[in-house]
């Protein structure tokens, strides 16, 4: 499903050149649930920046579902992101004045859906995350674990390839962070493809697989039960 091949990123600041990611080879099949995990200027943002084609990496390849993604302007990478990709983030993002029904609709009015069949699949959407009940409320109205499930709703509306989930639980307390992780599995499951970005142990080890960056290189690559039995030995 994504294919990464000897990817480099340098940031200009000033007269000096940050180099990011110095040579990221990564691949990730259809299906998977990874965790991308580094301190802060590993490089694990702009990494999931580049997947999400926010960003453009200077030197190597990324593939997608089978389309090399290269020489996108911002139209382009603009129906790509809403062709393959739908993003969680740890701020929700969701718009205030809209219901939380009008939320997860909006990618599909991008799409040029007919508004009646928005609004069928956004009750679809809101009713597999379990928040059908809240559909006419705003997000003022509702709470952190709530918002974050009409945030899931809206990014699974538009029927991705893949999920990028940047710090889905970062503005939860534990036993919400825990209970937005679980419908990520079931999603999961179901056969989507998710990437996770966290910083947060326990909820990388919910995933199926850990990639751990360090000063913009992989250094490990390991399947959660490895993980999880070292910890048991040690």
């Amino acid at each position: 499903m994504i294919e990464i091949k000897n990817l480099h990123k340098s940031y200009k600041i000033g007269s000096n050149s940050l180099h990011v990611l110095k040579g990221i080879n990564f691949n990730v099949a259809e299906g998977e649930l990874v965790a991308i995990m580094g301190s802060s200027g590993s490089g694990k943002s702009t990494l999931l920046n580049i997947i999400g084609m926010l960003d453009i990496a200077d030197e190597g390849t990324y593939t997608l579902d089978g389309v090399e993604i290269k020489d996108l302007d911002e139209t382009k990478a603009a129906k790509y992101r809403n062709k393959f990709l739908g993003f969680i983030f740890q701020s929700f993002n969701l718009i205030n004045y809209k219901t939380a029904l009008e939320n997860v609709a909006l990618p599909l009015f991008y799409q040029k859906i007919p508004r009646k069949i928005r609004e069928e699949k956004a009750i679809q959407y809101l009713k597999k995350v379990a928040i059908a009940d809240w559909a006419n409320h705003l997000p003022s109205e509702l709470s952190g674990g709530q918002k974050q499930r009409v945030a899931i709703a809206r990014a699974l509306a538009a029927e991705p390839k893949v999920l990028l989930a940047d710090e889905p639980t970062g503005a939860l307390d534990s036993v919400t962070s825990c209970e937005v992780m679980q419908l990520i599995q079931e999603i999961n499951d179901e056969g989507k493809t998710i990437l996770v970005v966290t910083h947060e142990t326990d909820i990388a080890n919910m995933c199926k697989r850990i990639v751990f960056l360090k000063d913009g290189l992989i250094i490990e690559d390991r399947c959660v039960e490895q993980v999880r039995a070292k910890a048991d030995v040690s």
